[in-house]
């Protein structure tokens, strides 16, 4: 079940923001979970589609592994400070930034006076 929460709450878990019609989240960098297999179950859960199952694979709309070694720490341990990726998944824009926020829009019938963050 999503909830409705301000964009500038950090949470481990996925939120509706109702006002801007997406779904915001913070992935733990210092958790167990990669940044695409957080973000493989937070589309699953949205999409309401079954990863276990092979309905779904990353791999369609981005390079899974290299988008872990984006926003793994530097060589020098150092953590990413700046950047972000976007792609489209299961019709969902994705949004990935360094600091660990990932923001998913769900798929529109018009684009047309939705605002997205530039690239």
């Amino acid at each position: 079940m999503q909830t409705e929460t301000s964009p500038d709450t950090e949470t481990d878990e996925l939120q509706y923001d109702q006002t801007n019609d997406r779904y915001v989240f913070h992935h733990d960098v210092d958790g167990t979970a990669t940044i695409t297999t957080t973000i493989v179950h937070a589309l699953a859960s949205i999409a309401e589609t079954d990863v276990s199952q092979g309905e779904f694979s990353l791999y369609d709309s981005i390079d899974p592994d290299a988008l872990d070694r984006l926003f793994r720490p530097k060589a020098d341990g150092t953590e990413r400070s700046g950047g972000h990726v976007a792609f489209t998944a299961l019709e969902h824009e994705v949004f990935v930034y360094a600091n660990g926020d990932v923001i998913i829009y769900p798929p529109a019938e018009t684009t047309q006076g939705r605002h997205r963050p530039s690239a």
